[in-house]
């Protein structure tokens, strides 16, 4: 009894011990992929992320820097431990929470039951998937997720209280305020408002189906006041003011800004202060409800109000200033993350709609410190297209006019014709089948079923599916099981749990259902509105650039409740047939096993710790740069962890980073031509007027039958920087054109030598002239600002592009001839190439490439026992190409034992058993065997023989009615063997009659299909 005791008292704090022992073993040492490097770039020096801005996170971020005590390679640490202690936090509040909610039950008398049934509830949550990848990173979602169980604990202590407490109301205020603080993290908080608006309403009024559906139908309101109405028109009409105030009225400017400040602090006053005199009655709304709905009100401001850090560090002109939002004019568009576009809700457009007409939207204003005024930088007339109505419909959830997307609707819905207005059929098969089930349902298996690997998936069957462990089940949806390879059964990702926390939730939520359907509506209100309302909002096209499982954690905390609900409704059926004592150790014994499960199943593919490769490799971009350099990139993964390390580490600061898709905009090209640190400005010639948003966003092709002349890059840039009439073409507003896509740019030679550009041993090689042809029918604006900046520049400083930024051709501006394969990145040089049988863009030169491989780079402890997800092993294929090119350039050489020595430094960083054999180590298979080290070429061949043929096999083995579903892996990997029968084969391998017969098997077992 003493120790139940005990047990009773420390169970919170044991929960949040072994959280917070779990994500601090397992946290990332230094800055991870996707978003976490701009998080903490920003957070550190309290710089501007990207829209809607996260500034409540960039100052507690900042606080817990500060613990790296000037070791700047432990700032990251130090913001991941933040979101250890954030998640930790989450666990333990929802033990108190789901504990309150049973102690609700009229049938509870053992408290026991009642501390672990909460306890197993957490641990649950604690090991699940996609929660604990956000608690070990330096991301918003695991501050998110703290303060969302925050404030649903709040209420729940409001209910607790309110009928003994005359003050518990405060709880009200204070969830307010922890709403308006949330804001400055992630939106996702403000999801729980449903839920909370139910529990008060249960709480104080008498159950009516009327009243019960005008509590619903309320609280929605309440979450689209707050999400539509608070946080972007109060920024609004702050603008407005400002505007009016400094335009009309000729006043400095901020001046309107302060003027509504001071009413709304007048107003709030006001009404603050007459509430407590006011003697009214409005049915049950009195003056008591005024004052303390205006105080809940004033909360959320003063909480919201952390979006003031942004306009104050945008105004320092920060490095890092996304959309620079430096007033309330510009922090409307930031908020409303126009950037990023927008996709019909409710009602618009299918994919296959064409526009029919455009409409008006709202100018864009921005500051003119010159003519003391805002100015209007984009009339946005006609800029708003009107889709034809006869293939518009209500709820639209096809509607992207990407190519890609548009064959991934045809397989998901089973479009019968593209060419017809998608049936509402098929619009709502697209809608369950992808948004709903592949989007989410998928991600909610994951967490309390099983996930089938760590590869992402997006509709087939052997990668990304969730997994239950069972094979007769898991082979139903599938395909076989018992037949597949080690290597696959091996993926650390796949872990399975049996259904049991599933089957606990589901048990849970029919127990809690019966016994209180009020508190059931309101968990199920959390549960959907951090779920399914998610995907209904976001309404996402197929072929995401990752896993979104992360935004979803909400949902799965709410079901977690329900997962401690059914442990005590186990031990409440037991406890009927079964003494109390027993059936508590039963129920101990089977409950505490599947957290145990769950902790075993997922660590291997949690652990990151000694992981260090995001920050190395950022760190061998910046490398294979020369001093003072020019680096464009493109996605995430290229830009945001160079970001990091500069911005942090300080390393590198000489090189300028420009990123592609931020050079699409008049702010960003702002910021590039400024100096940062020891980096000097980019060299662009345009003007702001003639780049301003509005301004030059495309340039359009058009045949006046000069399209085989080939323009000088002066002339070309003079013809698209002119504002005379002729330059422009009418297409329902002006729009600047070019005439032909032939481009001659002239070479300065004495400054390719007097600036080191080119290799001594290749001045030879140097061209006078190089001859681009733009093959494409229009210009962005970022294309027109990079031949603005190679005419400006004048060869004086070194430009690169990043070898991750897409394929040859329209990715490189069609400058690829030219490219030279430093490292990880193009080197622009004024030396044509010419592109190997492999179908390889860029020379290479072996003098550079060699030392950057062998010598410069690091690799983030890749060849050690760490945990490499698809992100980490993407990039590895990089690498593994960069030393194949440089072997064969050695080959070329006849430098053949350098040539050896490069391969076997691959081998020895990235081994097979570390990173998996694929295409992309036939190179280094051929280069082994081109300088006669055939044994080693013979073990890996042999070794990734093994591995097609373990897959074939497998694939094969799928019934007729699956096999469509691994159909383009089948096709891949026959087609990869085939490659390999050829270098078998040309080699004279061991094995080759083996190999060869083993294929023309494969081959015709595809051919029968």
């Amino acid at each position: 009894m003493v120790y139940k005791n005990l047990f009773e008292k420390l169970a919170g704090y044991i929960v949040f011990f072994i959280a917070l022992t779990t994500y601090s073993l397992t946290v990332e040492p230094t800055n991870s992929w996707w978003d976490c490097g701009e998080y903490i770039a920003t957070a550190y020096k309290l710089q501007v992320g990207h829209p809607p801005g996260a500034p409540l996170f960039l100052l507690v971020a900042n606080f817990f820097s500060q613990f790296a005590f000037g070791d700047v390679t432990k700032v990251a640490l130090m913001i991941n431990y933040m979101s250890v202690l954030c998640s930790s936090a989450t666990i333990l509040l929802l033990f108190l929470t789901t504990k309150a909610i049973l102690e609700k039950f009229k049938s509870n008398t053992n408290s026991f039951i009642t501390s672990l049934s909460a306890m197993v509830a957490s641990l649950v949550y604690t090991f699940s998937d996609s929660f604990w990848f956000s608690a070990v990173e330096g991301e918003v979602y695991a501050m998110s997720s703290f303060f969302t169980a925050l404030v649903f604990w709040s209420i729940i202590k409001w209910e607790k209280e309110v009928d003994t407490n005359p003050k518990a109301d405060r709880w009200l205020v204070f969830i307010a305020y922890l709403i308006g603080l949330s804001i400055g993290v992630h939106l996702l908080s403000l999801l729980v408002i449903p839920a909370i608006i139910l529990i008060y309403y249960f709480k104080k009024f008498p159950f009516t189906y009327k009243g019960f559906l005008f509590a619903n139908i309320s609280s929605i309101f309440i979450l689209g006041l707050i999400y539509n109405i608070v946080i972007p028109q109060f920024v609004n009409l702050a603008g407005k003011f400002e505007i009016f105030f400094v335009n009309e009225l000729s006043l400095p400017f901020n001046s309107g800004t302060i003027f509504f400040f001071l009413i709304t602090i007048a107003t709030i006053s006001f009404l603050l202060i007459r509430s407590k005199t006011w003697e009214f009655q409005f049915f049950s709304f009195s003056p008591y409800h005024l004052n303390s709905i205006t105080l809940g009100f004033t909360f959320l401001l003063i909480g919201y109000m952390s979006f003031f850090t942004l306009i104050i560090r945008s105004n320092a002109n920060t490095p890092i200033d996304e959309n620079s939002p430096e007033d309330a004019v510009s922090l409307l568009s930031y908020l409303n993350r126009e950037q990023y576009g927008s996709s019909p809700l409710s009602y618009g457009q299918y994919f296959n709609a064409e526009a029919v007409d455009y409409a008006d939207g709202n100018p864009v204003y921005v500051k003119s410190v010159e003519r003391e005024k805002y100015i209007i930088s984009d009339d946005r007339k006609k800029s708003i297209p009107i889709y034809e109505k006869e293939k518009s419909g209500i709820f639209p959830r096809m509607w992207s006019r990407d190519q890609r997307h548009i064959e991934a609707y045809k397989e998901w819905a089973n479009l019968k014709n593209i060419n017809k207005k998608p049936s509402f059929i098929e619009n709502i098969r697209f809608f369950i089948s992808y948004q709903i089930n592949h989007m989410y349902f998928r991600y909610f298996m994951w967490n309390f079923a099983g996930k089938q690997n760590d590869k992402q998936g997006h509709g087939e069957l052997n990668n990304g599916n969730w997994l239950s462990g069972f094979n007769f089940i898991d082979e139903l949806r599938l395909g076989p099981q018992y037949s597949m390879p080690e290597h696959l059964k091996n993926n650390k990702g796949r872990n399975t749990y049996y259904f049991l926390p599933l089957i606990l939730g589901i048990i849970g939520l029919i127990f809690h259902y019966n016994a209180n359907p009020k508190d059931t509506w309101s968990i199920f209100l959390f549960f959907f509105f951090t779920g399914i309302a998610i995907v209904l909002e976001l309404n996402q096209t197929p072929y995401q650039p990752r896993e979104r499982d992360y935004a979803y954690v909400g949902s799965f905390y709410a079901f977690s409740v329900w997962i401690g609900i059914g442990v005590y409704a186990i031990y409440s059926s037991l406890n009927k047939y079964i003494k109390n004592a027993k059936a508590t150790s039963i129920i101990t014994t089977l409950t505490l096993f599947i957290p145990t499960l769950m902790l075993s199943q997922g660590w291997d593919d949690h652990n990151r710790s000694n992981r260090y490769t995001a920050t190395e490799f950022a760190k061998n971009y910046l490398k294979s740069c020369e001093p003072n350099a020019i680096l464009f990139t493109m996605g995430d993964n290229d830009t945001f962890p160079l970001w990091y390390v500069q911005e942090v580490e300080n390393y590198r600061t000489d090189v300028r980073i420009v990123n592609l898709s931020l050079l699409n905009t008049d702010w960003y090209i702002d910021q590039m031509k400024r100096d940062a640190y020891d980096g000097k400005a980019v060299p662009f010639s345009l003007t702001r007027n003639q780049y301003k948003q509005g301004t030059r966003d495309v340039a359009i092709y058009m045949d006046y039958g000069r399209s085989e002349q080939y323009l000088e890059l002066t002339d070309f840039n003079r013809w698209i920087k002119s504002d005379r009439s002729e330059t422009k073409i009418n297409i329902g507003k002006d729009y600047d054109f070019y005439y032909t896509k032939n481009i001659k740019i002239p070479v300065n030679k004495e400054n390719v030598i007097k600036n080191n550009l080119v290799h001594p041993k290749d001045y030879h090689l140097i061209l006078d002239t190089l001859k681009i042809n733009l093959n494409t029918s229009q210009l962005e604006k970022k294309d027109i600002m990079i031949l603005d900046m190679i005419e400006t520049n004048n060869w004086e400083r070194p430009i690169y592009f990043a070898i991750t930024i897409g394929s040859a051709g329209r990715s490189f501006l069609y400058l690829d001839k030219y490219f030279q394969l430093d490292g990880m990145v193009y080197k622009l040089l004024p030396i044509e190439n010419t592109i190997n049988k492999t179908g390889d863009i860029a020379r290479v030169n072996s003098d550079i490439l060699l030392p950057m491989l062998m010598e410069k780079y690091n690799w983030g402890n890749l060849n050690q026992d760490i945990y490499l997800d698809e992100t980490n092993i993407r990039m590895t294929m990089n690498f593994r190409n960069n030393f194949s090119r440089l072997a064969q350039q050695l080959i070329i050489e006849e430098k053949y034992t350098q040539a050896e020595e490069v391969l076997d430094k691959c081998m020895e960083i990235m081994p097979g058993d570390k990173v998996p054999l694929n295409y992309f180590i036939h190179p280094i298979i051929e280069s082994y065997y081109q300088i006669e080290a055939n044994k080693k070429a013979e073990t890996i061949l042999t070794e990734l023989y093994n591995i097609y043929k373990s897959e074939l096999e497998y694939f094969f083995s799928f019934p007729s009615d699956k096999i469509t579903g691994v159909q383009t892996e089948l096709i891949k990997n026959l087609q990869f063997y085939n490659n390999l029968v050829i270098i078998s084969d040309d080699n004279n391998h061991p094995e080759k009659r083996k190999i060869q017969q083993d294929f023309q098997r494969f081959y015709q077992n595809f051919l029968s299909l």
